[in-house]
């Protein structure tokens, strides 16, 4: 194997890496309401998401990595050094975040490494600018449609089952709960995994492999969507924890409008190609329904400190980009 052939491989291994960790790091986005509410055991509830995380790409289009391969820097900068920058800035950060159990986004994690390592590469002339201020508006956004339709839903299922047995409400809301999880699984595969598709086809463009026309052959999307649902698998139980009981105590019924609100602020960003972060969706969409109940049931130190994490994630993972742009010099050239 040829040193250029002996880098491609390994760079796609790294962004398959990723992916691994981004469905490691984000499987509390799918199963911490349905786990909070003991609808189902963790060992099944990450089965259950992993499989639906698989077949999203069954329901979506890849405006996402379309965004993610050309509208964040301009795919006349990208490099095999850019990339493995960008990758790293993505996957440190997620490790480190990981392992203090705090729900930050992979999905800004990699703009951030990409920008950093963008940047180092080329100044800040290589940064589209309408893409990444789509991207850095969604920061703010997706969380508080998640917030706005969650509450929403729980005013109207109040007033729906207002008269209703508690105990019939509960089983009722038991079942819709595996809907909607299963939706906004879908919706997390479908956003997230796109993300290293797009980082895979770019590098594969860059190359000249792709026949002079982006796109993203079937291999990647397939291989991209097996990896985000292997990661799903082996659980996220710190941030599980944060998300499903840390921030507020979760019914069934909360459980099912969390979720439900969360999946549709998904759907809509996927189809519009925005690169969203499903821990900010989902966090956002948990803290609405909290706040539904009374103000004072939502932990709002929980809530103000992944706030801040959501803040400083793009920064910390460019400086870590710009750091691995410049340390892969010296192996991929």
């Amino acid at each position: 194997m040829d040193h250029a052939l002996l880098i491609l491989v390994f760079l796609i291994g790294v962004a398959l890496l990723f992916d691994f960790l981004n469905g490691l790091h984000d499987a509390a986005n799918s199963i911490a309401t349905i786990v909070a509410t003991r609808v189902l055991p963790p060992i099944y509830a990450v089965g259950w998401a992993a499989f639906f995380n698989f077949i999203a790409f069954l329901f979506f289009g890849l405006h996402v990595a379309d965004t993610i391969g050309r509208g964040i820097i301009s795919p006349d900068v990208i490099s095999d050094q850019v990339i493995f920058g960008a990758l790293m800035g993505a996957i440190l950060w997620n490790v480190i975040t990981w392992i203090a159990g705090i729900p930050s986004s992979s999905s800004h994690a990699l703009v951030g490494g990409l920008l950093g390592a963008g940047i180092a590469k080329a100044g800040t002339s290589a940064v589209v600018v309408a893409g990444v201020l789509k991207t850095v508006g969604a920061i703010f956004m997706s969380p508080a449609i998640g917030f706005l339709l969650a509450l929403l839903l729980v005013l109207i299922v109040s007033w729906l089952f207002a008269k209703a047995n508690p105990a019939f409400a509960d089983r009722i809301f038991r079942g819709l709960q595996f809907v909607s999880a299963s939706a906004y699984s879908l919706g997390h595969g479908g956003n997230d995994a796109q993300k290293t598709m797009g980082i895979i086809a770019i590098l594969l463009y860059s190359r000249g492999m792709l026949g002079g026309e982006f796109h993203v052959p079937f291999w990647v999307v397939i291989t991209c969507q097996a990896m985000i649902a292997l990661g799903t698998l082996f659980g996220g139980w710190k941030i599980v924890h944060t998300m499903g009981s840390r921030i507020t105590r979760l019914s069934p019924q909360q459980g099912f409008c969390a979720e439900t609100g969360g999946a549709i602020t998904l759907f809509a960003a996927t189809s519009m190609g925005i690169p969203v972060s499903t821990t900010h969706t989902i966090t956002g969409a948990i803290i609405g329904v909290g706040a539904a109940k009374r103000v004072s049931a939502v932990r709002w130190s929980v809530a103000r400190s992944i706030v801040t994490a959501w803040f400083i994630t793009m920064p910390a993972a460019a400086a870590i980009g710009a750091l691995f742009y410049f340390l892969g010099g010296f192996f991929l050239t």
